[in-house]
């Protein structure tokens, strides 16, 4: 998916809902577990029931790489479900590769081709020949982690560069943006640091942001969208556990399609807020 098309969802759905199908199976809902496949059974019911509200799914892979053969065989099959019935979706794998090139060259084949993710999260600490693979193939997404919405983020993504105005994360904004362009580079910007999007704007005014951290982190949609809005959007804001786990009984798949339709009225209103 370009960047033109997924603007077109976004414009067509009212939405700019990402939902994280961050799928532990101890939470799901206890009749699913005597299903055969109760993982896929879960996610198949999540994005049936949350698709007319968002325009991307996230898949969090570590919640499928921990149960080994079969997690990843779940993945496969919730990204091909996707693919099959809601082929305007814009699938994420968020799996923070990022390696020496030939190994990331392997990361990208292994999630665009053989698994045809439209995007992937990538640590950007290994520098642009550890990411520049991920940026080969068209319509594909690298999403740089820049300021995360963890409280460790303030370990090192703050700290200041000696000689320069900039903290850590301004400047891995600052020299990635030249990779590569709008159309096939995102970064992800926790909702919990609201208060940067203004001066990360500054440095990236059109790219899309990729923003976790709103529902159950506490971030707040109104102040992502007042200082990280831009003239197409540019915005994804994920939510993972306030919807696919809002209720665990045998209508968990209509209560969160009530909580993503709630996060898609918003997002509808900020988006004619903002003349969009």
């Amino acid at each position: 998916m370009n960047y033109k098309q997924l603007v077109q969802e976004i414009t067509k759905k009212r939405s700019f809902l990402c939902v994280g199908l961050d799928t532990d199976i101890n939470k799901i809902p206890s009749f699913l577990k005597k299903a055969d496949n109760p993982v896929f059974e879960f996610n198949k019911r999540i994005i049936d029931a949350t698709s007319p509200y968002a325009v991307a799914f996230k898949l969090n892979t570590a919640f499928y790489e921990s149960y080994g053969v079969q997690g990843w065989l779940d993945l496969e099959k919730s990204i091909k479900y996707i693919k099959t019935y809601y082929p305007d979706s814009f699938i994420i794998a968020d799996a923070k590769r990022g390696d020496i090139g030939n190994t990331s060259k392997m990361y990208a084949k292994a999630f665009f081709e053989s698994m045809s993710c439209d995007a992937i999260t990538v640590a950007p600490y290994m520098g642009k020949d550890s990411v520049s693979p991920f940026l080969e193939s068209d319509g594909k997404w690298a999403i740089l982690l820049a300021l995360t919405s963890n409280e460790g983020a303030f370990d090192f993504q703050t700290i200041g560069i000696k000689g320069s105005e900039n903290v850590l994360f301004e400047t891995v904004l600052s020299k990635s943006k030249l990779w590569g362009t709008k159309e096939n580079m995102m970064y992800v910007v926790g909702a919990t640091k609201a208060e940067s999007f203004k001066k990360i704007r500054e440095i990236i005014p059109d790219h899309f942001l990729l923003v976790p951290g709103v529902g159950a982190q506490g971030g707040d949609l109104e102040q992502v969208a007042k200082y990280g809005m831009n003239k197409s959007c540019g915005l994804l804001v994920n939510s993972s556990r306030a919807i696919i786990f809002a209720d665990n009984t045998e209508d968990f798949d209509k209560i969160a399609a009530e909580k993503a339709k709630e996060m898609q009225l918003q997002m509808d209103t900020l988006l004619k807020s903002y003349g969009l």
